[in-house]
């Protein structure tokens, strides 16, 4: 792994010991190309094969040759981060996939065998499908929309649909199988400008994916410029969603379209728009290379803030440490901390996941380690299906150990900020394993969320 130098210009506008890559990916067919892997074992590269054939599985060359630091995998957090391993399956489901592997089935055997298993995998967790996507006045849903809280929509251009690399935990690994029936996507502009048109109670809207970053430049303009007439002043804040700080910072800073990137991103600002990069970050390593540290800068400049979230992960980031690391080294660049989620309910959750009590924890110990302009970073938190809800503490009332917990978002705005008590569980993962506490038989938003979750159907059916 190249290690993090003085940072220097040259003549060029490149930084002292900054690797000019062409961006190359690799995927499940090329791992055989990767160098670094030939000094694996054969039984490590067919585990390796096994999963890739489940989970969707890329990386490129700025990763490998940048990020991970060889000579700690498989222990590496971003080799972790990004390399398929045998743990991310079930047993079971490792042994039925390894066996086809294994009998010489042929690729179409294989990837019908893995539609099959996806469907235990929960593809679109927390109601993204059946009730984030609005319908339009006759009743028909409208495609790459999710329109969960009143004052956020969010919208998944049909180029934006794959990242410059693949996280192993993402919650939105459905987007990537090739599966159009598990794809949000829509390339109509005019869709997303018309529904704002409608929605002025729709402060934010939040460009995601995939990575809208690796679409061309062309294509998020025709998707942002609109915004800048006076029919969207309602439209306050313009979010873009990614991971190519990390995966692809040429992105910002060496890409042929990269300048008119951040023209377009200046553009909005001063049209005064509030443009917020939500950079997805799961480690401090991530922030160490002198061309991370430069397309930062670029967007800083802009006037567009950065602002850091990801997910509490076993085997990548289950350590305070690395939390208070990060947390502090973002604050330093510019980088506003603003989420550590719990790891979602789908994909390879029983590799990643860490009970909530840990969790709790771990985030505590970390806040200890920070000053107060790293203590923007709210959670753990769970986006859920009733809402975003961030586990305060753990405490005891009435004689009762329990988990302190709120809504940060709600499906219904009321429920924003209003307290709530869990029994304490040290097995528990997610909300919908936690019980009332303190007697009671629901929690207060259960019958609400019920009635919400039966409203959608009911348009469904129709």
């Amino acid at each position: 792994m190249s290690s993090s130098a003085t940072l220097k210009i040259n003549n060029d506008g490149m930084e002292q010991n900054e690797t000019n890559y062409r961006f190359k990916v690799y995927t499940e067919r090329d791992l055989d190309r990767i160098e670094h892997l030939k000094h694996l074992s054969s039984d490590q590269l067919f585990d390796m094969r096994v999963v890739a054939s489940i989970l969707p599985f890329r990386v490129n060359d700025y990763v490998i040759n940048e990020l991970i630091d060889w000579d700690q995998v498989p222990n590496d957090p971003i080799f972790q981060l990004t390399f398929p391993q045998k743990g991310m399956l079930t047993d079971e489901m490792f042994d039925r996939m390894a066996e086809l592997h294994r009998s010489g089935a042929d690729k179409k055997e294989i990837k019908a065998f893995a539609q099959e298993l996806r469907a235990d995998l929960n593809p679109h967790p927390a109601g993204q499908l059946e009730l984030n996507v609005p319908v339009d006045d006759q009743g028909n849903r409208i495609e790459g929309l999710q329109h969960k809280y009143r004052e956020t929509v969010l919208f998944f251009p049909s180029q934006g649909q794959t990242c410059h690399s693949y996280c192993t935990f993402c919650f939105r690994w459905a987007q990537f199988v090739g599966d159009k029936a598990l794809r949000m996507a829509s390339n109509e502009a005019a869709s997303l400008h018309n529904y704002l048109k409608s929605h002025h109670e729709v402060s934010d809207l939040l460009i995601t994916g995939g990575d809208p970053m690796v679409m061309k430049t062309k294509h998020l303009v025709s998707y942002l410029d609109p915004l800048l007439g006076e029919e969207f002043d309602h439209i306050q804040t313009v979010r873009i969603g990614t991971k190519a700080l990390t995966f692809w910072p040429q992105r910002f800073t060496t890409d042929e379209d990269a300048d008119e990137l951040i023209d377009m991103l200046q553009r909005l600002v001063q049209a005064g728009k509030h443009v917020a990069i939500m950079a997805h970050y799961n480690h401090w390593r991530e922030l160490e290379t002198n061309i991370a540290r430069r397309a930062i800068r670029r967007i800083r400049d802009t006037g567009a803030q950065i602002r850091s979230q990801g997910p509490l992960l076993s085997n990548i980031n289950d350590d305070p440490d690395v939390w208070a690391r990060m947390w502090n080294t973002q604050v330093k660049l510019g980088i506003i901390p603003y989420y550590m989620f719990v790891e979602r309910d789908t994909g390879a959750k029983h590799y990643f996941e860490v009970p909530l009590y840990r969790a709790c924890n771990i985030y505590r110990e970390a806040m200890k380690q920070v000053s107060g302009l790293g203590r923007t970073a709210r959670g753990p938190s769970m986006s859920a299906g009733p809402g975003k809800v961030e586990i305060q503490g753990i405490t005891e009332v009435k004689g009762e150990k329990v988990f302190v917990l709120r809504f940060i978002q709600g499906r219904d705005p009321d429920w924003v900020q209003r307290p709530f008590f869990a029994k304490y569980d040290e097995e528990a993962t997610w909300l919908h394993h936690l019980e009332p506490a303190l007697g009671e038989e629901k929690f207060f938003f259960d019958q609400g969320y019920q009635d919400i979750v039966s409203s959608r159907q009911i348009i469904d059916d129709n």
